[in-house]
Parts: C-alpha cells; sequence; structure tokens
C-alpha cells in the first residue's frame, strides 16, 4: 500500500474505506495488492472507520469524493453488516455493490449499506448497481471488487447493470453525530447555527449534556470551551452552492471525550442554555 506523498504523484488513486480495523491490519494490505494488480499504477490509501459504522462510512465517502482532487480518482468502500435481510444468507452474499461518478470525474465504489450512500446520493451522476456476484465470499471487497474496480477503470462499462431506484438509498439522518476524527472533533449532521454567534446552548448528545458556544469560527473561543461552530468538512453540491455542517469542538481537548465518546448515529439534541 503506498501512501500518498511518497513519489507516485499521477498515479490513479484509490482510497480504501473500510471497516476492516487499523490501516495497517491484513485486511487492508490484501484487499490493496487486489486492487494494485487489478490496477498496476495505483496509490492506494487507507481510510478506517468502525465495525459496521455505514454513516460515519458515508460521511468520509462524501468527503473524498466530493471535495477537490484527481479528477480519475477512486473511492472504493466496503462496510457492509449484511442486514439488508435478516434471514440466514446463502455463500455469504451481501448488499449489492454499485458505482456512481462525480460531476469531476471521480467513481465511487462499494455496497449500497445502510448510509454508506446516503451523503453521496444526491451528488452523483449515474448511480446503478454492478453487475458481479453479491455472494460467493466472505471477503467479497478482496476476490470480487477489485476485479470490477480494474474493467471500470479500463473503460470497460459492461459490469454496470441497471440504476438504482430512487428510494434505495436512505437520506442524511438529521441532528445526529456522523463522525468522530482523531482530534475528538465530533462531526454532525446539524446544518445551521441554533443560535446567533457567541451565545451558549445546552447540547445534549445522548446521555450527556454540556454547554457550548456558538461560533463562526471554532478557534474563536478560550482554551477549555467547547464551541458549535461551522467543521472543516463539506463539499460543493452538484445543483450549486456549498453544503457544511457544524461539528463541536473542545478548544484544547477533545469533545468526545467531554461527551462520553457518544457513536455515529447518536442524537444531538440542542436548546437555550
Amino acid at each position: 500500500m503506498r501512501p500518498v506523498g511518497d513519489g507516485y504523484e499521477g498515479h490513479m488513486l484509490i482510497h480504501v474505506v473500510a471497516d476492516y480495523g487499523a490501516a495497517g491490519d491484513l485486511a487492508f494490505a490484501e484487499v490493496a495488492q487486489r486492487l494494485t494488480a487489478a490496477v498496476p499504477d495505483a496509490r492506494v490509501v487507507a481510510t478506517p472507520v468502525g465495525p459496521f459504522d455505514t454513516l460515519a462510512a458515508g460521511f468520509v465517502i462524501a468527503q473524498l469524493a466530493l471535495t477537490p482532487g484527481p479528477p480519475d480518482r477512486v473511492v472504493f468502500h466496503n462496510v457492509a453488516p449484511r442486514r439488508d435481510e435478516t434471514d440466514p444468507r446463502e455463500e455469504n452474499e451481501g448488499e449489492r455493490f454499485t458505482v456512481g461518478r462525480t460531476a469531476d470525474g471521480a467513481r465511487v465504489i462499494g455496497p449500497n449499506s445502510g448510509c454508506s450512500l446516503a451523503f453521496v446520493r444526491d451528488e452523483l451522476e449515474d448511480l446503478a448497481y454492478l453487475d458481479v456476484p453479491a455472494g460467493g465470499s466472505q471477503f467479497r471487497s478482496r476476490d470480487v471488487l477489485p476485479d470490477a474496480v480494474g474493467r471500470l477503470v479500463g473503460g470497460d462499462e459492461g459490469v454496470v447493470a441497471g440504476a438504482l431506484p430512487a428510494d434505495a438509498v436512505p437520506a442524511i439522518p438529521p441532528g445526529v453525530v456522523a463522525y468522530t476524527d482523531g482530534y475528538g472533533n465530533l462531526k454532525t449532521t446539524l446544518e445551521e447555527p441554533p443560535a446567533p454567534n457567541g451565545e451558549r446552548v445546552l447540547v445534549r448528545v445522548g446521555g450527556a449534556t454540556t454547554t457550548a458556544i456558538v461560533s463562526d469560527g471554532t478557534f474563536a473561543v478560550a482554551e477549555g470551551e467547547l464551541a458549535l461552530a461551522p467543521g472543516s468538512s463539506g463539499w460543493p453540491r452538484r445543483a450549486g452552492g456549498e453544503r457544511r455542517f457544524l461539528e463541536l469542538f473542545l478548544r484544547g481537548g477533545s469533545a468526545a471525550a467531554r461527551l462520553e465518546h457518544p457513536p455515529s448515529g447518536t442524537r444531538i439534541a440542542v436548546t437555550g442554555a
């Protein structure tokens, strides 16, 4: 797996967003090996999310696919908890694989599972199923999907099947924790400030409650203060304008720790202090 910035600039960039474990886990290495066999000039970058966390995966996928980058990049994702059916699965069958393309040409390839495509569903062109097996392997993203990526990158559209129905992908859940970054910042799906800049509000995240200052910039608060402010994450919309979410940021500390490490999907309620 060749990291960004090691002298391979100009090669095909493939992001791998998955719940395999840490970036150095064997599963990431195996998938990278198969991808570079299918796309020999690929430069693979791993971004892990928590086990079965399709919401965090969806947030990461959108941030990587919809922001500026090489136009021929691929965002390859696999968080597939196989919860689309509750009955026993034959031959390890899971959620069907899909492909879509952003306005600047980046491909998003992976299963339609949970909220994995929720953040990109209105931004991708030609979102379709892939004509690849949905079963046959416990490790489909190693054994099945890399070959499809190679074919697509090589211009073979024969692997593309029918379009996804309009209701096949859920909407972004409102007012929840979406992703926790390495600094403990809680990236949310809140989009509108709940009060004027500088006002203090009461924030309840799951069972934890604290106060926060509404801010228009995360460093515009004193050390040790929790801010609710526009975050660093967001992307341009295909229809125009920009989508930007609020985040909870503790200057000099971890908002996640102060709020008892809420997992993705935890509800957020904001009221007057």
